[in-house]
């Protein structure tokens, strides 16, 4: 896990994380410990009416994404932004390297991949960099 950049695609249960290079794509795959990411407590009871996020499986997908110094973090729903609020609390150094949370659907490996080589060419250019090539 040498590459630049990375792209963490996630929703409760599951996280595809790939690092990218110009010809180059390693992934990687972390699950939540809890399966069943949508129970809700029963009625009368003291919280919020959802689970909380898990903090092993955001941690799973932290050290997955390892020394990448550019990370884009996308998926369908919440779960994204429980990963970067996980990140903020427990992982800060993390915190500048990602650039960008978007929401996609559930999109193939090879789908998220272009959609990060886009994501991350059109920043370089943005910023006068080399792009992928690093």
């Amino acid at each position: 896990m040498s590459h630049f950049h990375a792209v963490a695609w996630l929703d409760h249960t599951e996280a595809h994380v790939m690092h990218i290079a110009k010809d180059d794509v390693e992934k990687f795959t972390a699950r939540a410990s809890d399966r069943h990411p949508h129970l809700h407590h029963k009625r009368g009871s003291i919280g919020p009416g959802n689970r909380a996020g898990d903090a092993a499986y955001f941690d799973a997908v932290v050290k997955l994404l390892g020394d990448a110094q550019e990370v884009l973090i996308v998926g369908p729903g919440s779960a994204k932004l429980e990963l970067i609020k996980h990140i903020h609390k427990h992982h800060a150094g993390l915190v500048g390297r990602v650039l960008g949370v978007e929401s996609v659907d559930h999109p193939t490996d090879a789908q998220v991949v272009a959609h990060a080589r886009s994501y991350f060419a059109a920043k370089d250019q943005m910023l006068g960099k080399g792009g992928l090539e690093r």
